[in-house]
């Protein structure tokens, strides 16, 4: 598997396998700072989504069908089938929240809990397309961490050199784009409601997702056989819940593993 990383983590007594699904534009190495606490939970394991695991200038746009959320579904399915542990939790940021409640949806059988960072079923209706004149004012190289957060801020900023190559970007603008236009043209409404594991949503206050969603999922888990998903919204966070207010995120994540059957 690219990018899979198995950090290791308590075997007796905790969940089989925590996976950590970063969110677009990301990578699995943006999660370091959550890693030491979270392996006294279960063993850990971060990977890199397809179309983040480098920069390839000469690969050809991929298909709607490459980049659908189908496909990043089944490749966590796959992950989680190869570490052979046993059903994961999976902890998702953003795009990778989508993907954690659409894998617990198309194989339920391999997922425990989840936890869903400022991710959102519905789009419709928004695009990429004010992306452009944003992407095209970033160098060809960020020179150190302090030239990313000079231009992103102090949280985004890490994030994303943390992500990149040498300062590279590690993929390719266009399919990320491609990735994003998607959600902007169908809802995952259908594949929320067939979730039924356990399940906390956090919610940034300076959310990226559309106004009241987060908190109408929570209620929507009530067609579980759990009474109700957890959620909190999370005052003065930025989208990068678990960097910008650690502490707080942290507290959240351990409360709900703590309350899940070992």
């Amino acid at each position: 598997m690219n990018g899979l990383l198995d950090y290791g983590g308590r075997d007796n007594g905790g969940f089989g396998a925590i996976v950590l699904l970063h969110g677009l534009m990301g990578r699995g190495r943006t999660w370091n700072r959550q890693i030491p606490w979270l392996k006294r939970y279960g063993r850990v394991f971060t990977f890199d989504a397809a179309y983040h695991q480098g920069a390839f200038a000469d690969d050809p746009m991929p298909t709607d069908e490459d980049i659908a959320t189908e496909r990043f579904a089944t490749d966590v399915a796959e992950l989680i089938t190869w570490i052979d542990r046993g059903p994961a939790v999976l902890i998702g940021h953003s795009m990778g929240g989508l993907h954690a409640w659409c894998t617990a949806s198309q194989y339920p059988e391999l997922v425990s809990a989840i936890v869903v960072e400022d991710m959102a079923p519905d789009f419709r209706g928004r695009t990429t397309g004010d992306w452009a004149p944003w992407f095209n004012s970033w160098p060809d190289r960020f020179d150190n961490l302090e030239h990313a957060v000079d231009m992103f801020g102090e949280v985004a900023g890490r994030y994303f050199y943390e992500s990149f190559d040498d300062g590279r970007l590690h993929g390719s603008i266009p399919v990320w784009g491609a990735i994003a236009e998607e959600w902007g043209t169908r809802d995952f409404w259908p594949q929320w409601d067939a979730v039924d594991v356990p399940a906390l949503l956090l919610e940034a206050e300076f959310t990226v997702t559309p106004e009241g969603q987060m908190a109408q999922m929570a209620q929507r888990g009530k067609q579980t056989r759990y009474e109700q998903s957890q959620y909190l919204r999370v005052e003065g966070a930025g989208h990068l819940i678990h960097d910008d207010h650690p502490d707080v995120y942290r507290g959240a994540v351990e409360a709900f593993l703590s309350s899940l059957p070992g």
